[in-house]
Formats: C-alpha cells, sequence, structure tokens
C-alpha cells in the first residue's frame, strides 16, 4: 500500500490589539488546535505564542510561521526594522520586533504583514477574492484597515496601505460626533469604527436595532470610502469584514449610496447591474485573518 505524504504544515498569528489567535494548518479543511487569549504586554503576549508553536511543534514538524498584525508596522523585507510594530499607539507595543523575537525563539522563518493584507490574501487563496487579481479587503471592527491586491500581489508601497486614516465628507450638522482618532479626529476610522460608533450613540453597535439612524450614517460614511478607493485603486472587488460589517443591513445600504455618489459615471456591468456581487461580505468570515497568516507563511512571503 502506498505511504501519503503528509502535507507540509504552517503556522498563523492574527495579532489584533485586543485578542491573539493562533493555529496550525494549511488552510480551510486543515486548521487545527486553535487558541485565543489577551494581547497583554509584547513580553507576555509573544511568549505565550512561542510556548503555543513549541508545543504544537512536538506533535507536528512546521515549516514557517505567518503572521498578520496590527500596526502600523514594517513590513519592508531588508529594512532594519522589518517585523517591527512601529508607531502603534497600544500602550507598551510601539517599537516591538515582533518578528525576530518569533524567528530567534522558534528557529523558524516567519513571514509578516498587517492584519488586513493577510485578510485580503485569506479570500484570495479560499474565499471571495479567488481567480481575482485586484481587489480591496476593508475591515470595520475596533478600527478600520484595509489589505489590498494588485496584479496579483499585494499592495505594498514605501509601506503598507492606511486606508482608515483616509477622509471622507464630515457634516457636522448632521453629525456632530468630532471622531475618536488619536491623531486625525475626523478621519474615516474616527467616524466609522465600532468604538466611534458606541461613542456617538451611547450604546455597543451591535445593540443598535437595523433600523437605527447609526446605520444610514455608517453607511454613508463607508460608501464614500469604497467610492474613493474603486476610482483609485479600481479593484475588481470589494471586501468589507469586520465586527461592524456583521451588520448585514449595512451592504444593501453601502450599495444604494455607492450607486448614487457615483452618479452613472462608470458604466461598467460591476457597477450598473452587479454591486451586490462587487462589494461583498468575505466568504471565510472571522476566519479570514488566521487562514491569511497560514497563507502567509505558505507562500513564503512571495506576495
Amino acid at each position: 500500500m502506498k505511504k501519503t505524504t503528509p502535507l507540509p504544515r504552517y503556522g498563523g498569528i492574527e495579532a489584533g490589539g485586543s485578542k491573539f489567535v493562533c493555529a496550525t494548518g494549511s488552510g480551510p479543511q486543515d486548521l487545527s488546535n486553535e487558541i485565543r487569549f489577551p494581547t497583554t504586554t509584547p513580553e507576555e503576549t509573544l511568549d505565550r505564542a512561542v510556548a503555543y508553536f513549541r508545543e504544537q511543534r512536538r506533535r507536528h514538524p512546521l515549516s514557517a510561521i505567518g503572521v498578520g498584525s496590527f500596526g502600523p508596522l514594517d513590513a519592508r523585507r531588508g529594512s532594519p526594522t522589518f517585523g517591527y510594530i512601529t508607531t502603534t499607539p497600544k500602550p507598551g507595543w510601539a517599537n516591538t520586533d515582533f518578528a525576530g523575537r518569533l524567528e530567534r525563539a522558534l528557529e523558524l522563518p516567519v513571514y509578516f504583514d498587517t492584519d488586513t493584507n493577510a485578510a485580503a490574501l485569506g479570500e484570495h487563496c479560499w474565499g471571495a477574492a479567488q481567480k481575482l487579481k485586484d481587489f480591496l479587503y476593508l475591515t470595520v471592527g475596533t478600527g478600520i484597515g484595509g489589505g489590498a491586491m494588485a496584479n496579483g500581489r499585494l499592495l505594498h508601497g514605501f509601506n503598507h496601505i492606511e486606508a482608515g486614516h483616509i477622509r471622507v465628507p464630515h457634516d457636522r450638522e448632521r453629525d456632530p460626533f468630532p471622531g475618536n482618532c488619536p491623531f486625525h479626529g475626523d478621519c474615516l476610522e474616527g467616524l466609522a469604527c465600532g468604538p466611534a460608533v458606541e461613542q456617538r450613540w451611547n450604546r455597543r453597535a451591535e445593540t443598535l436595532p437595523p433600523d437605527h439612524p447609526a446605520w444610514e450614517l455608517e453607511a454613508e460614511y463607508l460608501a464614500h470610502a469604497a467610492v474613493n478607493f474603486l476610482l483609485t485603486l479600481a479593484p475588481q472587488r470589494i471586501i468589507m469584514g469586520g465586527g461592524v460589517m456583521e451588520q448585514q443591513q449595512l451592504f444593501p445600504l453601502i450599495r444604494q449610496k455607492v450607486s448614487r455618489l457615483l452618479n452613472n459615471y462608470l458604466r461598467l456591468p460591476e457597477i450598473t447591474a452587479h454591486l451586490d456581487q462587487y462589494i461583498v461580505p468575505p466568504e471565510l468570515g472571522n476566519r479570514a485573518g488566521i487562514l491569511g497568516a497560514i497563507a502567509l507563511a505558505q507562500k513564503g512571503g512571495k506576495l
């Protein structure tokens, strides 16, 4: 009887500002031993991740680790601070050598990118962006961030994109909330992230009913963002994920407002007839980030 060669296994970390998710595997049908723990200090959190992978490696060899992390961060290979979380406002995490610490402790290659680029890669490999070369993944949750692919490669310029900090129109008569971004006040993130919704309405977003006026306003800001990215990046699809986008009533509202804002400027079938297939939720749901981290390890950073 012929022996089957086991698939290579990889480690993945979805590093969020409030929690870490770690898992091993090779894809959606092979994702195991997932654990979650709070993001505390860099020392405590990274030590916990290292201990997890050491334990997993006793059971199965691991080929590499992929990390999708909150930022800002340095994902430029060859940079002296590659693998660092840089100017994050999260207390204690600025200038943390994330990837280097893991590589030294585990003696494995570590591939490092933003959490949103990782989620975009997960959707490209196994989700709503399969077979697409140009698309945007936008996450709307505790913060707002974006990951993009252009011509089949994850988009990096001099640094990763910061999609959450673009400016969108802010009618202060309609919405007197000043915004909660510590750097920019009423940028997109400052107006439309989950904590901004909560602060504006004094209730957690998930407790607001579907017909609450919060969602019309939220859809307005996100539609402006979608139009800005549609006109500048020309993606084949815009995927919107994150905790806030679990409010499914947002998708038809955003599509209606995108159509109105474009005002027939782009007479393409994707926009005029198939907007429901153009602005979509992630097919991987809340697994996009951890699966994307696994994909980063599989691809060896070659994206």
